[in-house]
Order: C-alpha cells, then structure tokens, then sequence
C-alpha cells in the first residue's frame, strides 16, 4: 500500500513534482559548478600567474652583502658575483621540486652593437628559451617559452643549443623599441663584441627586453667572457598563499611544526629549501605575485560560497512551496489515511520519501548539468577544462537531501497536524 500511494502520488501530481525537481536540480547545478571550480580554481590562477612570470628570485649571496669597515662599505661596485649555471638543476633536488613550474636565467651588461653600419649602445640579455634539462632521473624544459607568457615574439624565437653552420650567425631576438628606435628588422645582422648575431624576431615585454638584444644564455656568456656564469634566475614554483603559520620562522617552530612547515608548498618553505639546495644563493619572493594571488582566491571564493548558498537558500524556498502546496492538495487523503489509523509518523515517512526521491534525482540531474557548466565556465575563463573530482556527487547528492528535507519540514508538520474529523467534514 504503501509503494502504491506513492506511485500515485507522481502520477497525479505531475506538475507540482516537476516544479519541484527542477528547483532542486539547478540548485544542484550551481553547487555543483561552484565547488568543481573551487577545487580547481586555485591551481588555475597560480598557473595563469606562472605562466606571466615568476615568483622567487635567486641572486648570488654575496651581492647581498654590505662589508663596511670604519663606516666605508667596501662592497665591490661591479657586483661581480654569479650564480654557477651547472648548479641550476639542482632547483628540481628539493623536498618540492615537483611544484617548481620553471626557471629563467638572466646574465646581462651593457653593450655596444654595430648594426646597419653605424654603433648604438644597448643591453645584451642572455637567457634560456627553452633549453632541456636533467636531474636525476627526471628530463624537463627551462626557459621563458613555457614561463613567460607575456613574451610576444614576431619572427622565429632563437635556438637554445642550435648545431650551427660553419661561419653562420646565432639567432637573437631585438626588443620592439629597441628595432623602432633604430630600424631594425627581421634578417639584418648585428655585430657585438665581434660576434656576428642574426635577428630572427623581435620581441615585446613590456619590460627591460624591449630596449635590448636577448640572446641564448651561451652566447652571451661567450661575448662577455662569463662562461658557465648567470647574473639571476626567475623560478615559478606553485605555492599555496601564505597564512600566519606560513610566515612563521622555522628556527622558532618545535620539530613536529618545523617538519609541518617544511612539508608545506608555502613560498617561504621553497625559498628555505632552495637555499638548502644553492646555499650560495639569496632567494627572495616577488611579493606582488604571491599577494595578488591570495586576494583574487579569497575574493572568488568568497563569490563562489555566496552563489552557492543563494542557490541552495532558493532551492529549499521552491520545495518548500511545492511539498506546502502537495500537503494541502492532499489533505484528504492524509485525513483518510489517519482515520485508518495511520500515525504520524506513517504521514511523515510517506512524504519525505517522496522529497527522497526527488532529491536523489535532482542531486543527479543537477551533477550531471553542473559538471557540464564548470566545464564551460573552465574553457571560457581559464583557457582549460575544470576536473570535477567524483567526490563532488556525493557532496551534491547530500546536499540535495539536505535541502530538500530542510524545505519539506513545515509542510510534513502541517500534514501531521491535521485532525482526520475536520478534514472529511472539509472544513480544513
């Protein structure tokens, strides 16, 4: 009797359960795309930061030291001091090397370059492109192609380690205003520090680059005599934002904290490994990035909790009207059922089993609908697919329970309080 009023129940209330149904299947919708681009969203904006440059910078530690003596500071005025390139891929050794995205490194120095037959002063940067690594047993890429997505070349990017020809000049990249200021194109030849250089693009930063020549990070060294040398490395490492603890100083934790702050990917935790690493080495962090990076995920997860919470306050509303509307529709049944001898808690059971169903159904309609929506919310806002984790059913389907339960409550009441001898007479 029981499976037969509730299939009675679908049948001749058609509409009134649609209507319920579809309240929570968009509020399962919404929760749903809302906690898949939560999860995600995270490792989205820390690679888009990435991906437009870094967010640790490694100098050489003695460039970082004022040597004063009789209130004179001795320190050299050339900043003679570089970081070995051999010792780069040590970069991958640490407890986080898996989170270190890239590196960049940069040697520079002011040169004079002879061009369409007259001399102009400019800066010669070497730099990787993208040059291929190895660390143990792990191969991987360095250089500002996969780094620095604000690079826009026009022509041919230079070659790492190209193979050549006997007498042929090394690619190189001239910066846009340098090639306005001094009509420079795409196939001229250069000429520093007597090495012949062919421009095979041009390049725009919006920074120091654009007034230079960007060279292979070997070719520079061989023009300014500094082989196996680097001025400064660029590293884009993905890191959580930083909170209290995360700014701690690890020389002040007990060891069960040290090793929590240690095993966590906080900036300050991959600067200290790295200089464990390069010990040689200052490492500094680009606050700006790390900054930015944790008020855009506070500010959109603040955004996502309230969609979500609008969304599931409207679902609950819906279901509240629509089961308030099936109890009254009802009443006379529900007074036949008691005058049987039905209890309370028969009534109770018979609709919030239907409010169970629906949830069910909703919950899985709405994942499905959902997961479609963070999908396109992904390719439309970060250029890639959001991963919907199928912990996230089941988070949704209790939370369309809950929902519906909480927005079938008073109409269930209602139901339980309604005197069979009133509701016959059709009093109620």
């Amino acid at each position: 009797m029981f499976f037969r009023l509730l299939f009675e129940s679908f049948r001749r209330q058609k509409r009134r359960k649609s209507v319920a149904l579809l309240a929570i299947a968009l509020g399962m919708t919404i929760a749903t795309a809302m906690i898949a681009v939560g999860n995600d969203v995270g490792d989205k904006i820390n690679e888009d930061l990435r991906r437009n440059g870094g967010n640790l910078v490694l100098t050489p530690m003695e460039d970082t030291l004022d040597v004063n003596l009789g209130g004179v500071n001795l320190k050299p005025a050339s900043e003679g001091a570089f970081i070995a390139e051999s010792d780069l891929p040590k970069i991958k050794s640490i407890f986080w090397g898996h989170n270190i995205r890239g590196f960049v490194p940069y040697l520079s120095s002011p040169e004079q370059i002879t061009a369409n037959g007259h001399s102009l002063n400019a800066e010669l940067i070497g730099t990787y492109f993208d040059q291929p690594l190895h660390f143990g047993k792990d191969d991987f890429t360095a250089g500002v192609r996969s780094m620095s997505g604000l690079w826009k070349v026009q022509g041919e990017w230079p070659e790492d380690y190209a193979a050549w020809p006997e007498h042929a000049a090394p690619n190189v990249l001239a910066g846009s205003k340098l090639a306005d200021e001094n009509n420079l194109h795409v196939g001229d030849e250069i000429t520093i520090g007597g090495r012949k250089l062919h421009i095979s693009g041009t390049v725009n930063t919006g920074g120091a680059e654009d007034s230079a020549i960007v060279a292979p990070l070997h070719i520079a060294q061989t023009i300014l005599g500094q082989p196996n040398k680097v001025r400064r490395v660029v590293v884009s490492a993905m890191t959580k934002p930083e909170d209290a603890f995360g700014r701690r100083d690890p020389s002040t934790l007990s060891p069960d904290a040290r090793d929590r702050w240690y095993c966590s990917p906080y900036a300050n935790s991959i600067a200290f490994q790295l200089h464990e690493a390069l010990p040689n080495v200052r490492v500094d962090q680009i606050r700006q990035v790390e900054q930015n990076q944790g008020k855009v995920l506070s500010r959109i997860s603040g955004m996502m909790l309230l969609l979500t919470l609008a969304a599931l306050l409207a679902s609950a509303l819906a279901v509240s009207a629509a089961m308030a509307g099936t109890v009254l529709e009802r009443r006379n049944e529900v007074g036949l059922m008691k005058s049987l001898g039905a209890s309370d808690a028969a009534v109770a059971s018979l609709f919030l089993t239907e409010a169970g169903l629906l949830a069910l159904a909703g919950g899985l309609i709405g994942f499905l609908a959902g997961a479609v929506l963070a999908h396109r919310v992904g390719q439309t806002v970060f250029g890639s697919a959001i991963n919907v984790q199928p912990v996230v059913l089941a988070v949704v389907i209790c939370a369309a329970l809950l929902v519906t339960f909480v927005g079938s409550i008073s109409a269930v009441r209602k139901a339980m309080q309604f005197d069979p001898a009133v509701v016959l007479r059709g009093d109620a």
